[in-house]
């Protein structure tokens, strides 16, 4: 078993160096450029995502769906993340982490506009979406587009589910005393309540969880920089120096400063916002919009606050307690952001405790979303409950057993499923950029889809 883990770490550690984070990044700033920075309309997609679009096509709200995507997204490395960055990469790849979230705002863009464009509709209404469907409708390669759902049903066990309910377990313990098993069953048992209710079942519980626990976590962060005040402008300063910093590594590492704050910083941001990993399409292709870029705009806001503005206070957090207590150490990145949190009286602890425990239980309920989805794209809805039962077990034994060997093996698959995303982004960029032309260039946004677009939606489905 440990030969095995080692050659799972020596493949994840190849999967997400530099080739991966180039390509990934890579496409965000493609795609940026291509349909003239996106990002530019952020706000104009904050709005659209607390904006129902009645009598429109779909399972759940546009809010509905994008609250689902951040409840898988925003997670433990959101926090612990952010501190691994820093303490490999130094101070500066706070600013590579947050440059990272800003080009990739385009990508979460243009992969919610493909959910909704090649989308199908079943004959029990649903709506099934996301890269597999991309890939098959759109470029005709059915292997990949197995592929990838493959890769997503697998990775949904590791890094969405058995990895997240250790670490609620392992806090739990450690923080309250409470067993492994107990808290183990109780998440199983919350876990079973919401996901065997499907879709909208999970729409509602993290439309109501992840605006609470996100603004709960946000002022908590500024009622930290606001005790921290005297500390801020120098935390930003070094922060940003660092970043482009010339001078040699020291502590045995090799190569500059700026490449590896750039290196770490872009791969703890890629790994927090899964722009280009095709999780989150899944999700937004079930939701009620009239047209593709509606809900494009609508995706895009999730790396938006995941990353530019969730995993930046985070970071300015952490180097600012590091200024102001020198004797916090920066070199264990898991023990960082607990040292740094930790530090500020009464609030912090708690503060931290709830922030973990809150991402990592809405973690798991999105990517059983996930994961559904690509069970049933491989083998039609009679697996659906079979793949239910076994995600709800997977959580109780999350909670008790040790992780190492599914930790590396969820992170080659999550690298795995960016691929064949990525492929399907830069194949389809001119049907993006048609598609944003058509609705968002000429001032479109409320324009619905056309008729004939629909019925292909159905058509398609029926013809399979």
């Amino acid at each position: 078993m440990q030969t095995i883990n080692e050659i799972l770490t020596s493949i994840s550690g190849f999967l997400w160096g530099w080739p991966m984070i180039i390509l990934l990044l890579g496409t965000h700033i493609f795609l940026t450029i291509r349909l003239r920075f996106p990002q530019r309309k952020i706000f104009t997609a904050i709005k659209l995502s607390v904006h129902r679009d009645k009598g429109s096509s779909g399972d759940v709200s546009q809010f509905g769906a994008l609250a689902t995507a951040l409840a898988a997204t925003i997670g433990t490395g959101n926090i612990i993340g952010v501190g691994t960055a820093v303490a490999l990469g130094g101070p500066g790849a706070v600013l590579w982490c947050w440059l990272t979230g800003v080009f990739g705002i385009a990508t979460k863009y243009s992969e919610g506009l493909l959910a909704i464009k090649y989308r199908v509709k079943t004959k029990d209404g649903r709506m099934l979406g996301g890269p597999m469907y991309a890939l098959e409708r759109g470029l005709g390669w059915k292997w990949l587009a197995v592929l990838f759902a493959f890769f997503t049903a697998i990775a949904s066990f590791g890094i969405g589910n058995t990895v997240q309910a250790n670490a609620i377990s392992t806090l739990a313990d450690t923080s309250w005393g409470i067993p492994t098993w107990v808290s183990g069953a109780v998440i199983c048992a919350l876990t079973a309540i919401v996901i065997l209710g499907g879709v909208k079942s999970i729409a509602r519980v993290c439309s109501a969880l992840v605006p609470f626990m996100a603004l709960f976590y946000v002022v908590g962060c500024i009622y930290i920089l606001c005790v921290n005040h005297d500390f801020l402008w120098p935390a930003v300063k070094l922060i940003c120096e660092d970043a482009f910093s010339l001078r040699a590594a020291t502590g045995g590492a090799t190569g500059t400063v700026i490449m590896l704050a750039a290196r770490y910083g872009i791969a703890r941001g890629l790994f927090s916002n899964e722009s280009g990993l095709g999780s989150a399409p899944i999700v937004a292709a079930a939701a009620k919009t009239k047209n593709p870029v509606r809900q494009a705009l609508v995706s895009s806001t999730g790396t938006f606050w995941d990353t530019v503005v969730i995993c930046a206070l985070t970071g300015i957090v952490i180097v600012s307690c590091i200024i102001a207590d020198p004797n916090i150490s920066a070199n264990d990145g898991a023990k960082l952001t607990h040292l740094a949190f930790c530090h500020i009286p009464y609030i912090g602890a708690p503060l931290l405790s709830f922030g973990l425990l809150t991402f990592a239980f809405s973690t798991i309920l999105g990517w059983s979303y996930y994961g559904e989805r690509a069970v049933e794209y491989l083998s039609g809805k009679r697996w659906i409950v079979v793949y239910r039962v076994l995600y709800i077990v997977a959580v109780f034994a999350g909670s008790v057993v040790s992780l190492d060997l599914v930790w590396n093996l969820a992170d080659c698959m999550n690298a795995l499923m960016a691929i064949p995303n990525l492929i399907s982004l830069l194949a389809l960029n001119g049907i993006i950029v048609h598609e944003t032309r058509k609705y968002l260039w000429r001032g479109r946004l409320d324009r619905e889809m056309d008729d004939w677009e629909i019925q292909q939606m159905i058509d398609d489905d029926e013809s399979e």
